[in-house]
């Protein structure tokens, strides 16, 4: 199995596919690397060297006790991409993994990195505060930690059958095998990293980190995502990028990368060749 081993000794699983120009992908909570099944079939068929890893405590990583925060998350990005020794590469997250990839850049620098597209993502900041008072009370996060702590696989069915993929709408058609999916993928890992990553995508205020990227950052968000609320996410992060990109859908959930793979497919290929 494909892992490297981290400086605090954390072992993070990654998956390595084809040649070409690398697109590395950053899952979102509670998931894996599984989760980019559709862009990594995709896009290895396109000509791109594909990667995705397990953050840590997620998947087949090491499922730590400490760790678990942005600084930690970047971190072990770039020793993912210093092992395989990465270059021009393309960088995309989705939700948490937005977040990531955010962090990542800004930490670490460009001279790694061509161009970045970050997916239904955290940024600039989830939590409400008294300069971001269009984000969510801090209760709706505390609620998802007593969940989380009280019945981990009765939460990890709840979210994708409803909000996360949109089956929650009316005359939605839900799919019991991507339901099922996200919650096999949540539950391979570990519930104290998934505690403490609620903080971690809702807490963390990644504003200066927007300000410092000058790549091309393409930030697709849906109007009707119901975990990352569009007004206080996309546009907002667009703003704050040098060179950011903001393609705006109407109708798409959050997890609009497995729902609506073919489009959001497309739209990345023709920025990643534009």
């Amino acid at each position: 199995m494909p892992v490297i081993t981290t400086r605090d000794g954390t072992e993070i699983f990654y998956k390595d596919w084809g040649s070409g120009q690398p697109i590395v992908f950053s899952h979102g909570w509670p998931l894996s690397a599984d989760d980019w099944d559709a862009q990594m079939m995709f896009f290895r068929n396109h000509g791109f060297r594909v990667i995705a890893h397990d953050r840590r405590g997620h998947g087949r990583s090491s499922q730590t006790d400490g760790g678990h925060d942005m600084d930690h998350y970047a971190d072990d990005l770039a020793a993912v991409t210093r092992h395989l020794d990465l270059e021009n590469a393309v960088h995309v997250g989705h939700s948490t993994g937005g977040g990531e990839v955010v962090h990542y850049i800004a930490r670490h620098g460009e001279s790694r990195v061509a161009r970045a597209a970050i997916i239904s993502a955290v940024p600039p900041l989830m939590v409400k505060t008294a300069a971001n008072p269009g984000g969510l009370p801090k209760e709706v996060f505390d609620e998802y930690q007593a969940q989380l702590a009280a019945n981990r696989a009765q939460l990890y069915y709840d979210i994708p059958a409803g909000p996360f993929y949109g089956f929650n709408r009316p005359g939605a058609k839900p799919m019991q095998g991507v339901v099922w999916n996200w919650w096999r993928q949540g539950m391979m890992g570990g519930a104290k990293a998934h505690y403490d990553g609620i903080v971690a995508f809702s807490q963390t205020d990644f504003t200066e980190d927007l300000k410092k990227i000058t790549v091309p950052v393409l930030v697709m968000h849906s109007e009707d995502d119901q975990i990352v609320p569009y007004a206080d996410a996309g546009p907002l992060s667009a703003k704050l990028l040098k060179n950011g990109i903001l393609k705006t859908y109407k109708d798409f959930p959050h997890g609009m990368p497995t729902t609506h793979a073919d489009t959001i497919n497309a739209d990345l290929l023709a920025f990643i060749r534009g």
